[in-house]
């Protein structure tokens, strides 16, 4: 069935309080996805933010970012005051985020809303008893990287690090208040997205969560079971992840990533990963899992290398990882982000797997190839991008781009420079793809301004946001006939 969305972050879209959160602008951009007839609303991770301030380097593989709590909503309640919000001064940081405001302004009144937090009846001992499986874990960490300066865990105590049974006894006790904190934002946030998501059902749009295929080295996920992932004795990671070098970087990128230890994920049936998806399942309407070549095969770097340079590929699960999948899930959807150094067992385990991959338009005008990015080649059982968050935009791309691919690009789409991104979108919207996703940064045909991430960098990515009133009626309208007319309304 065809059918088409938008790409735009949470922490993307406007409102006050300097990040985007899940409070009326949320709502309001559920009304603009339904009068603009598009299905889906595509969004990128929405764990805690750790390092970089990337949503793909999360505390934890299943926790949601504290920053997305719309602090009205806890207003309402009782649970904040005007003039406690007033007095943050969250709103100085509109067209922008920045990120070190938010942990010192905006955390500081979250836990001051928990600690009046009063559960009685409301669903929060329900809601901690069915997360078990993740909460108190992730609740603890976060309460013991306070208590270590914000210390990545592998600075801290031995005893603490290792999870020794003494220290982590000593740890529920000391930290036992912050342990509830920490669990009472995630409730919050589990409500407030628990209505979101109803009322975007109810409005016929369906969001696409992403989900990162690995954790990141300083994770609950990696101090509660090491033994899941590539360590020694001491918790010390022996390997990492990365990428080869490739159009991005000459020396690779060198992500940091804990490997996984696939021989135990084998034995035990894969269930942290069925447990992980199970829960992605019940957050979003479909998953999209970033780097699936990786469960083919993947680049693990030494993890004491300053580059990516001298990586290596190793075998991933393969077929006993996506049937195991299937079977333990077998309603669940999943898109499978395939970019980057694709080989022939890449293409089988996508084929075997049913799931549709990506292709992403701009990167078909290569003048030295032909390309399986060009729209005449897409399979209908796929998911169609003009850029991805990875991607300058389209319109700084006709600028930016090699000027014989730019040529290329105008000639095969039939675009000048003045409607190069609308005739851009045209073509992938016209393609046989059964969706099609285009970033917002491109309906809106913004420049380099607006771009998310420049891969291989720091600073400066994840700040962009939405500016106010760009969800316009009469962009919904321009949105709406395009879909009309090719088919996916």
């Amino acid at each position: 069935m065809r059918a088409s969305g938008i790409l735009l972050p949470v922490a993307s879209l406007p409102g006050p309080y300097g990040i985007g959160s899940l409070g009326k602008a949320a709502y309001q951009w559920i009304d603009f996805l339904q009068q603009a007839k598009q299905k889906y609303w595509q969004i990128l991770p929405i764990g805690p933010t750790s390092y970089g301030d990337s949503p793909y380097q999360s505390f934890s593989a299943f926790a949601a970012n504290p920053y997305f709590i719309d602090l009205d909503r806890l207003c309402s309640h009782g649970l904040l005051t005007r003039e406690e919000i007033d007095a943050a001064q969250l709103d100085s940081f509109r067209q922008s985020i920045d990120y070190e405001c938010q942990f010192h302004r905006r955390l500081p009144l979250l836990k001051k809303a928990a600690g009046r937090f009063r559960p009685a009846q409301n669903g929060y001992a329900e809601f901690v008893a069915e997360n078990a499986f993740w909460l108190p874990d992730y609740a603890l960490f976060m309460a013991l990287k306070e208590e270590n300066g914000q210390e990545a865990f592998k600075k801290w105590p031995r005893p603490l690090r290792m999870r020794e049974a003494e220290a982590m006894q000593q740890a529920r006790a000391r930290c036992a208040e912050q342990i509830r904190c920490w669990q009472v934002l995630q409730y919050w946030f589990h409500e407030q997205w628990s209505a979101l998501k109803q009322y975007a059902n109810e409005h016929g749009v369906f969001i696409i969560g992403d989900i990162p295929i690995y954790v990141s080295p300083d994770s609950s996920d990696l101090w509660t079971q090491p033994s899941l992932f590539q360590t020694d004795q001491d918790g010390e990671l022996t390997e990492v992840a990365g990428c080869p070098p490739d159009a991005f970087s000459a020396d690779g990128q060198l992500w940091g990533n804990p490997l996984y230890r696939w021989e135990e994920h084998r034995r035990t049936g894969y269930q942290w990963w069925i447990n992980r998806l199970r829960y992605a399942e019940t957050v979003f309407d479909v998953v999209r899992i970033d780097h699936f070549r990786g469960f083919s095969g993947y680049y693990a770097v030494d993890a004491k290398a300053p580059t990516a340079a001298d990586g290596r590929w190793r075998l991933g699960p393969g077929s006993s990882f996506v049937h195991c999948i299937r079977d333990a899930l077998p309603e669940i959807r999943i898109i499978a982000e395939d970019l980057g150094y694709l080989t022939p067992d890449v293409h089988a385990l996508l084929d075997e797997s049913g799931f549709p991959g990506m292709k992403v338009l701009q990167f078909a005008f290569d003048s030295r190839e032909e390309s399986d990015y060009l729209p005449h080649n897409y399979p209908r059982n796929c998911v169609v991008y003009t850029g991805t968050h990875d991607n300058t935009t389209t319109e700084d791309w006709q600028h930016s781009a090699p000027a014989e691919d730019v040529r290329f690009a105008r000639e095969y789409i039939h675009a000048g420079s003045h409607d190069f991104t609308r005739q851009f979108i045209r073509a992938a919207m016209a393609s046989v793809g059964n969706t099609v996703i285009i970033p917002m940064q491109d309906w809106l045909e913004l420049g380099a301004e607006a771009r998310i991430n420049t891969p291989g960098t720091l600073g400066g990515n994840w700040v962009w946001r939405m500016p106010p009133g760009a969800d316009s009626a009469g962009l919904a309208q321009q949105i709406a006939g395009m879909t009309t007319l090719y088919g996916r309304a």
